[in-house]
């Protein structure tokens, strides 16, 4: 006997919610949604022209499809007519692709998203899941869309634009020396401008112009052909003028579109080439992409931001300020490996933002060692007299202050260095292991006093055990949440271009892996109620968040 099957028979169409169980992940998404302030989805509204699909509508599918792994616009429409639970959130509507990707462009977009991660982190800190003390920060690489060669870089710009200067330099004192054009007023020692380079083309503009009515106006074969001569060099001299002025005027473009970084894809202008551990041809080949930084706690990202810089030390600062201002969260610890640790970081955090920082400094992990410790050469290890501001070598000779230096590095930053010097290296049993280099140049040590402070309160915070715990957990949170966007997600290359707008990608991204990691959460809750009782875990999560650990589970990665 089989079950009833008759496709020739018409069946009334049921409620789409009734087919989607309690514990799936689209229902985790509609409590998110549902829950932010109805005034955030305002900007949207449009009094002209036909009306439009509801940002809340648009939001919904476009979290349930990341969370799906699922990031093309064509294949989110697929989506809307092959699962049964995006037709749910649609609610029956199908908008297009063009009207998805427009949605998730939209300048507004940011501002949905900031609320969006404003009230999840709320909740999750109602109902205890996350830790309100701390943030774990760290970066990563994500490869813009953007082809791997459209590359351009400063310093190309750089050598090719005085190869330019040159030859334009030349040729027009070429021309002014056979009294083509009038010499112009200016310094003979400057390049030309792309004003003076236009004026030049003008005039040899003019000229051809003449050249070529005196032609016209003559009959005499050899006065033609002598003519047409001389305005053939013209001609070519006018030719080469434009060639300078374009590219002049291009590189001033590329110089614009660079801003202070090194290089940028021509695909994707915002993007900067960087070096990423998925190398594609194995050499080292960069790649256009963006410095992704988060804060996470427990495995949820409380806020993102993108960046430029190759690096992770000068995004610290930036960073702080988009949590504090755009997030509204900065706890009393900040937690980040020693890629963050820097003179300018460590002030930033204690005297801008007053807080803790626990980042270790460059050399933290290596003096812990017994190498080092044991080293009596190392001039960290030797005497020093604070009354009268000298150290003493192990060889019981002083190294008095001999001046102060400040430097300033190419961001502005400035540091004051003291720096001391041995008042006599001669005959010095020790000086092979005290000298690195030959030189007659009697011994120096260089101390910057500030970051000496800074290491020293950074090392006595690392060291406690509260510490050493906070910091151990560095890497289970934040390398986990990565590995949860890349590999298990499959978010790997940026889907849309410009900055705001992969910033508005990565926002959704995201929230989708913080969707995913608590629908996972409610179900390890759930399978312990068979040990716990239901009573505890009611008794905990009294809030509306509580629906959340009752309702979910997660999906599968295949919709269809």
């Amino acid at each position: 006997m089989y079950k009833h099957y008759n496709m020739n028979q018409i069946t009334l169409p049921l409620e789409t919610e009734v087919l989607i169980p309690d514990n799936d992940i689209s229902k985790a998404i509609h409590t998110l949604v549902e829950s932010m302030p109805e005034a955030i989805f305002e900007g949207f509204r449009q009094s002209q022209g036909a009306s439009s699909y509801h940002p809340k509508m648009m939001l919904k599918i476009l979290l349930c499809a990341y969370s799906q792994s699922t990031f093309s616009g064509r294949k989110i429409e697929a989506l809307l007519h092959d699962s049964i639970r995006m037709r749910w959130l649609a609610q029956e509507q199908t908008p297009s692709y063009r009207t998805i990707n427009r949605f998730r462009v939209h300048p507004k977009m940011a501002a949905l998203l900031q609320s969006a991660f404003i009230q999840f982190r709320t909740q999750l800190e109602s109902n205890g899941l996350i830790d309100s003390d701390a943030i774990f920060i760290d970066g990563t690489k994500i490869e813009a869309s953007a082809n791997k060669y459209t590359f351009v870089f400063i310093k190309n710009i750089d050598r090719h634009e005085s190869a330019l200067l040159e030859k334009s330099k030349a040729k027009y004192e070429a021309l002014v020396e056979s009294e083509v054009i009038p010499e112009m007023i200016r310094e003979s020692d400057a390049p030309l401008t792309a004003s003076e380079l236009a004026h030049i083309h003008r005039q040899l503009d003019d000229i051809d112009t003449e050249l070529t009515e005196q032609i016209n106006g003559t009959e005499d074969m050899p006065t033609r052909k002598a003519t047409r001569s001389a305005r053939s060099e013209i001609r070519q001299s006018k030719k080469a003028m434009k060639d300078y002025l374009d590219r002049r005027l291009n590189y001033q473009t590329q110089r614009s579109l660079m801003g202070e970084r090194n290089s940028y894809s021509k695909t994707d202008t915002d993007a900067t080439f960087m070096r990423m551990k998925d190398d594609h041809m194995q050499n080292g080949q960069l790649k256009a992409g963006y410095n992704l930084q988060i804060a996470t706690n427990h495995q949820y990202v409380l806020g993102y931001d993108i960046f430029w810089n190759p690096t992770d030390t000068r995004t610290l600062d930036p960073f702080l300020y988009t949590m504090q201002h755009t997030f509204q969260h900065l706890p009393e610890y900040i937690v980040a490996d020693a890629g963050y640790g820097s003179e300018s970081n460590y002030e930033c955090v204690i005297d801008k933002y007053e807080r803790q920082p626990l980042i270790p400094y460059h050399t933290y992990h290596k003096e812990q060692k017994k190498k080092y410790l044991e080293n009596e050469m190392h001039p960290d290890h030797w005497g020093y007299n604070e009354i009268d501001d000298y150290y003493v070598c192990p060889n019981e000779r002083r190294l008095p202050l001999k001046r102060h230096s400040t430097r300033t590095d190419k961001y502005g930053y400035q540091r004051v260095i003291k720096i001391y010097e041995c008042e006599g290296c001669q005959g010095c049993p020790l000086m092979t292991l005290c000298k690195s280099s030959e030189s007659d140049r009697p011994k120096q040590i260089h101390k910057n006093m500030n970051l000496a402070y800074f290491k020293a309160q950074v090392k006595q915070t690392l060291s406690s055990p509260e510490g050493r715990h906070r910091y151990a957990q560095r890497k289970i949170d934040v390398e986990t949440t990565f590995g949860n966007l890349k590999a298990n997600l499959g978010f790997t290359r940026m889907s849309v271009r410009g900055h705001q707008s992969v910033r508005n990608e990565l926002g959704i991204a995201l929230m989708a892996v913080n969707l995913r990691k608590l629908t996972r959460h409610s179900v390890d809750i759930l399978l312990k109620l068979t040990k716990t009782g239901f009573e505890i875990l009611e008794s905990r999560f009294q809030s509306q968040f509580s629906y959340f650990f009752r309702a979910f589970v997660p999906a599968p990665f295949l919709m269809y």
